[in-house]
């Protein structure tokens, strides 16, 4: 094991802790502004599915995060939190923004998690293994839009 390793170590955790700290105490509201849809949809790489989401029935009333982040405890919470906007960051401002967005093996466990969270008196006569959007297309985001333009 190199000697700096240790070095190296030490110092992303201390520069992930006071990133931790300014997020949680620095400017006011500022997890707030993080978790709003107007936030997600500010990259124009996600213009598209804030707009199907927007346009789509009773999902308007809840945020990206509702879906998209675990909610099983505060801990995962933030961190998936962190890891996602970070790949988000990368992805954005390195020009690599692939044409067509799709969730990750993760995402899919996670918005089935919060699927089945969300509406656990229905699913339950259901089959749990199959994915929600299977049947309710038009809740992903790529065919919402569809469903607006017929």
């Amino acid at each position: 094991m190199s000697p700096r390793l240790p070095k190296m170590i030490f110092a992303i955790v201390v520069l992930a802790a006071a990133g931790g700290f300014f997020v949680m105490f620095g400017p006011p509201k500022l997890m707030a502004k993080t978790e709003s849809p107007d936030f997600c949809a500010s990259c124009h790489m996600m213009q598209s599915q804030y707009e199907a989401w927007f346009h789509t029935g009773a999902h308007r009333g809840i945020k990206c995060i509702d879906c998209h982040l675990p909610h099983e405890n505060i801990g995962a919470y933030y961190i998936w939190k962190s890891i996602d906007g970070m790949k988000d960051m990368v992805v954005f401002y390195s020009g690599s923004v692939p044409e067509t967005i799709t969730l990750s093996d993760h995402g899919e466990k996670v918005v089935q998690s919060n699927c089945i969270r969300c509406h656990e008196t229905t699913v339950e006569k259901i089959d749990p293994e199959r994915m929600c959007w299977q049947c309710h297309r038009w809740l992903q985001h790529s065919q919402a839009g569809d469903r607006l333009m017929n």
